[in-house]
């Protein structure tokens, strides 16, 4: 892309280490919000988030994005998510609303959260707002730049690697990040440059230290791989190179005999058969290129 921010190394085999994350809070609406009590929200649901009124059709997708935090999954899923996701798809948002939610969003994913909900769901939010540019394009490709780097720097510093709680519902950060980046990896004005950045986040993630996954992030996080491979930014000597870096266990890691080493095992051998499975079952032939890298990573796994 024309101009990537100097914080952002743009190398697709190692992590950068970033700066904390800012802790600006995020806008200040109660949820429900004026004007729109819990009855009303349900009723929007059962209409299909229908909103006849221009101005207010508008003014509510601003608002709603106030419940992405509430730790209701009904509210902040159900409804908040879903009626965002309508609006944007069913292109009922005027250009200025769609930036006012990118600007909303990017400060959610800053903002604390301690309970969990924001941050993961203003990610997912924002993967709405990313393919909503990839089918008619509003951002500047100022905002666009902006947009990835503030994506991946979120994105490499999660830590909260909570998934499914039967009472509260999803967190689910990893996963609805990779989504935010597979939106990315789709939009045809990110260039090599961005997508090898993209490439170099997920690496970061597939594979955490210490933690296990078992709410299928593997899986998700095999999506943005997929889209760049096929995009032919990466030959198969890097993507050989990359698998082979991602196959290599961290020097002195004990691998049978703790949980560290464990988890890194189950980890990258998910995130590679994920791909291995997708490349060799799907009908797309770009990604092919993965192939032999992957096939030799997966051989040669402790």
């Amino acid at each position: 892309m024309r101009r990537l921010i100097l914080g952002i190394a743009a190398v697709p085999f190692a992590a950068c280490a970033l700066a904390p994350q800012p802790t600006s809070s995020a806008s200040g609406f109660a949820c429900p919000h004026a004007g729109w009590g819990r009855g009303r929200l349900d009723g929007l649901k059962a209409d299909g988030f229908e909103i006849a009124k221009e101005a207010e059709r508008q003014a509510s997708a601003r608002a709603v994005t106030t419940c992405l935090a509430n730790p209701d999954p009904a509210l902040r899923d159900g409804i908040a998510f879903e009626a965002l996701a309508h609006m944007l798809r069913a292109k009922e948002l005027s250009d200025e609303t769609k930036r006012a939610l990118l600007v909303d969003l990017t400060k959610r994913l800053a903002a604390p959260d301690p309970s969990g909900f924001e941050q993961p769901f203003a990610a997912l939010a924002l993967s709405e707002v990313v393919r909503a540019d990839r089918i008619e394009a509003f951002l500047s490709e100022d905002e666009l730049v902006k947009l990835l780097v503030d994506a991946q720097h979120w994105f490499i510093n999660v830590r909260d690697y909570r998934g499914l709680d039967g009472r509260e519902g999803w967190r689910h950060g990893v996963a609805h990040g990779a989504d935010l980046l597979m939106q990315l990896t789709l939009n045809p004005r990110i260039d090599a440059e961005g997508l090898q950045v993209i490439v170099s986040a997920v690496g970061v993630q597939a594979a955490p230290k210490g933690h296990a996954y078992v709410f299928g992030e593997s899986e998700r996080l095999a999506r943005p791989i997929l889209f760049v491979a096929a995009r032919g930014v990466m030959d198969d000597a890097k993507w050989t190179e990359w698998f082979k870096a991602m196959a290599t266990p961290a020097q002195g890691l004990d691998i049978y005999g703790s949980q560290e080493g464990l988890a890194w095992k189950h980890n990258t051998e998910a995130f590679l058969r994920a791909l291995y499975v997708d490349v060799t079952l799907g009908d797309d032939r770009g990604d092919d290129v993965m192939l032999s890298g992957l096939g030799e990573a997966l051989r040669k796994m402790p």
